[in-house]
């Protein structure tokens, strides 16, 4: 039965409903509330599923259908991005400022913009980055964070939260180092969670819930607390 399900302050902090109980409409929510404490997060992860809502909601808990991924070996690498890797000056660094790149990922895109990172989120992510669980990806230019993405690693599987860039190519520059990454770190896939244009043109592609749980089942792995160098 479809239904979202009420995460209230009895239910175990690591329980969630199945996922295919998730609605159709809107796609792929699945439950509201509950605490964004790390434990949650994690057993939120490890099932496939992520939080996504807008201040003066509830934490709103997601498991879309289709679920859009990107697989290394499929990253779109052009080679205007290579010669933007080679001739702009970029230093990549993993983990160097956490907190700077979820600040730059919370900014408003638009003027007068929101955001759906709100406090509470920034807070429990770092929460993550402390314990080992959440990374950042960085693209300095000249001592100057020009762009990057964060997200959580459980083993074999990369949960992309959020990307951004000042400047031109910094978050693909970001995104390819990721990827150069994956053989060293065994991470065989990347979860873009949604669809973008952005993502499409660097290879990312949906697969079914189902598909997805498999691929969690494959590479993901118990939860490796380190920082990334």
């Amino acid at each position: 039965m479809k239904q979202i399900t009420w995460l209230s302050d009895a239910v175990a902090p690591d329980w969630f409903p199945d996922t295919e109980t998730a609605l159709d409409e809107p796609p792929g929510l699945l439950a509201a509330g509950g605490e964004l404490t790390s434990r949650r997060l994690l057993a939120a992860y490890h099932r496939g599923i992520f939080p996504w809502y807008s201040a003066g909601q509830p934490v709103l808990w997601w498991a879309p259908d289709p679920r859009e991924v990107l697989f290394p070996a499929e990253f779109r690498r052009r080679r205007s991005l290579d010669k933007a890797m080679r001739n702009r000056g970029f230093e990549v660094c993993f983990d160097r400022d956490f907190a700077q790149v979820i600040d730059a990922c919370a900014a408003p895109r638009d003027v007068g913009g929101g955001t759906w990172i709100t406090p509470a989120m920034r807070a429990a992510y770092l929460d993550l980055h402390a314990l080992g669980h959440a990374h950042s990806i960085e693209t300095w230019h000249e001592g100057t964070l020009a762009g990057g993405l964060y997200g959580v690693a459980l083993g074999g599987v990369f949960f992309g939260e959020s990307m951004f860039a000042r400047e031109r190519d910094a978050s693909k520059v970001a995104l390819a180092a990721l990827v150069g990454q994956c053989p060293a770190r065994s991470i065989g896939v990347i979860d873009c969670q949604l669809p973008s244009a952005h993502l499409r043109s660097l290879g990312s592609r949906p697969v079914s819930r189902r598909e997805f749980a498999a691929l969690l089942a494959r590479f993901r792995t118990d939860p490796r607390p380190e920082h990334w160098t």
